[in-house]
């Protein structure tokens, strides 16, 4: 029997084939769904490279489709690899590759650059806890929602049209210590439909205090849990991308609400010490919607998503098919 080809998608294909804004939210919550029931997650498996603070991280991941056969199952891995120090040399910092198998007989089908589902599929699952916790009047999202984002790195440009198509007529204010990346992303959301204003903040404190939203998407470093209680709205949802780089563990402490994707993956981080004095979660995003939970009258939402390879594979999957259909990508021998 012959062997199908291997299908190669470069970053260029796979921009081109990634769903638009709203298709990637709704992608993100059925992953989040999938998460209680459908999916087999075990915690990152990682190991530290040499240079101080980097590491690598294999994320497989196994979803039960509908069809009793298993033909509609996915399964697949990602692997990524994080690398501060490319920062200094010009390079990207995060590089991700994913996986997949045909879950009937094991073969690769496709091996995917995992950067761009990294960015797109993180900035929809803070969508998702946008969709469900964020600032509500009566009901509705408010005009002129303040949202802020704190690091100007991929994880902030992705973020960008998210808050455009769930918050529109928001304001964005960006720090970063580097105030030209800040400039670099305030002038993208300038220019992105549904941002309103769009402007940049010396320091962290100016950028979050009176935000309805903000954002954590600092690049991991030893120097962590800096955003404390008195920089924060009484009120605000806190969407943590970067772990507890940022996030005081008072805040998650305090939280009205404290939400993280899934719980074995926080738990095992805990134990690894990157939530040091972090309580346990109230509950998971997927547990969260599927039980109506939600935003407290008063007090912080806290939403924690450590990154899930569950979510890269449920992209990638329809970023192949969308692909597939438009002839992109490289065929690859056996």
């Amino acid at each position: 029997m012959a062997q199908p080809e291997l299908l190669y998608l470069d970053g260029a294909a796979v921009d081109a084939a990634m769903p638009d804004v709203a298709a990637r939210i709704e992608l993100a919550e059925r992953t989040m769904l999938a998460l209680i029931e459908d999916a087999d997650l075990p915690p990152k498996i990682g190991v530290d490279a040499r240079p101080t603070g980097s590491f690598g991280h294999a994320m497989p991941a196994f979803l039960r489709g509908p069809a009793s056969d298993g033909s509609t199952d996915l399964m697949g891995v990602k692997w990524v690899v994080g690398f501060p120090a490319n920062s200094g040399r010009g390079l990207p910092t995060i590089h991700a590759t994913v996986i997949l198998s045909d879950a009937l007989t094991g073969l690769p089908i496709a091996m995917l650059d995992g950067a761009p589902i990294t960015a797109d599929r993180t900035a929809a699952i803070s969508g998702v806890a946008i969709r469900y916790w964020g600032p509500t009047t009566r009901g509705a999202i408010p005009q002129g929602a303040r949202v802020a984002i704190l690091g100007a790195g991929v994880q902030a440009r992705s973020h960008v049209p998210v808050i455009g198509h769930l918050l529109p007529g928001a304001s964005v204010v960006v720090h970063d210590r580097h105030p030209e990346r800040a400039e670099a992303v305030a002038e993208i959301a300038r220019n992105t439909p549904g941002i309103a204003t769009a402007k940049t903040a010396s320091n962290t404190h100016d950028a979050t205090i009176d935000a309805d939203v903000v954002v954590t998407a600092v690049s991991f470093g030893p120097i962590r849990q800096t955003l404390g209680k008195a920089d924060l709205a009484p009120n605000a949802l806190v969407i943590a991308v970067d772990y507890a780089t940022s996030v005081h563990h008072a805040v998650a402490r305090e939280a009205g609400l404290f939400l993280v994707d899934e719980p074995g993956q926080f738990l095992a981080q805990r134990a690894a010490g990157q939530f040091d004095d972090y309580p346990e979660p109230g509950s998971t995003i997927g547990l969260a919607i599927r039980d109506r939970i939600t935003r407290p009258a008063t007090g912080r939402v806290l939403v924690s998503h450590l990154g899930v390879g569950l979510a890269d594979l449920v992209f990638a999957d329809v970023i192949v098919r969308n692909a597939t259909t438009a002839g992109l990508g490289i065929k690859l021998p056996r």
